[in-house]
């Protein structure tokens, strides 16, 4: 058995002791053993917190992944270890503030969004596809959108959304009547089958085509604002973000689509803490709904998609106001 084997042996046993001494003895702590797993996934699996913060001091990744695309922190979150889950939680948003390893933009996917908005889509009933079979958005999305909507209208006065997609959102927004309603979409041809289908004609309504970085200028404050766009990294989130003072009137309401790590759950969790926190630096506070979405999401659903963007079965919608506001 070498290091990194007896390592993993210590790491299931809770043996403190003999985990630093293997350590010190230039143990690897990124193994993996036959069954697939760490020492920092055997010692999540048990719940030995203490265990955890050695490993985890001594560079042994927070978010490798397991044959079945598990994390330690996922393992800690299925056995119901809390303090565990914890010391996983804290490491994980500590490195994503740092480094972003896990969402934010890499320089060889800088181009992702110019590609999206240059590239041919393609609508059916049932979702907006882009030419490489990636859904923008899907039906199965709506009670969401229902739901983004209600949160942004409650105030009612005048709405800005970012991104109009398939419309889901905006569709939902309408039904509150706000005074103004306005609605920043940057595809030629998502634009062009806007005013197609009478979005342009609506009283209440603005259409402003551009990316939202390019046509800042031209927005006001508005009561209620959604952000859903496509092709963005979790850096344009943050980016948009540090505009809410400016654009959020005193009161109002923020929330936006929260796919953010939608294919695992653990790295989803520290993603929802990771934008609280960095909200509430900003001076808002985040309410974070918990909606059952399983039921929306039978195989049929994906039947030609090329990626599943969302996988869990719990959608956390966030619902951001001034921390003055809540006071």
């Amino acid at each position: 058995m070498n290091e990194g084997e007896q390592l993993c042996e210590a790491a299931k046993n809770g043996d403190s002791d003999k985990v630093r001494a293997l350590i010190e003895s230039g143990a690897d702590v990124t193994h993996f053993d036959a069954d697939g797993l760490s020492p920092l996934m055997h010692a999540a699996k048990l719940g030995h917190a203490e265990l955890l913060k050695i490993l985890l001091s001594a560079g042994a990744p927070w978010n490798a992944l397991s044959p079945s695309n598990l994390s330690a922190g996922d393992f800690a979150m299925e056995a119901a270890h809390q303090e565990a889950f914890e010391v996983l939680l804290n490491a994980g948003i500590q490195a994503e503030l740092v480094l972003g390893t896990i969402a934010r933009k890499e320089s060889k996917n800088a181009n992702f969004e110019q590609d999206y908005l240059e590239d041919r889509v393609s609508f059916s009933e049932d979702k907006l596809m882009d030419s490489d079979s990636k859904a923008v958005m899907m039906a199965w999305e709506k009670p969401l959108m229902e739901a983004h909507a209600k949160a942004v209208c409650s105030g009612g006065g005048h709405i800005l959304n970012i991104g109009f997609g398939m419309g889901l959102v905006d569709t939902a927004i309408q039904q509150y009547a706000p005074v103004t309603h306005t609605i920043v979409e940057a595809h030629p041809e998502v634009y062009e089958r806007m005013l197609r289908t009478g979005w342009g004609e609506k009283e209440n309504v603005k259409i402003i085509f551009g990316r939202w970085q390019d046509v800042l200028a031209q927005l006001e404050t508005y009561d209620g604002i959604f952000f859903d766009t496509y092709g963005e990294y979790y850096e344009d989130l943050r980016e948009f973000h540090q505009h809410l003072p400016t654009l959020l009137k005193p009161g109002g309401i923020y929330s936006f689509f929260n796919g953010l790590c939608g294919g695992n759950a653990f790295f989803h969790v520290v993603y929802c803490h990771l934008v609280s926190l960095e909200l509430e630096n900003l001076g808002y506070s985040t309410q974070l709904i918990p909606l059952p979405v399983k039921d929306c999401l039978g195989g049929e659903v994906w039947e030609g998609v090329k990626h599943k963007y969302w996988q869990l079965n719990t959608y956390y919608l966030p619902v951001c106001q001034s921390m003055e506001d809540t006071e």
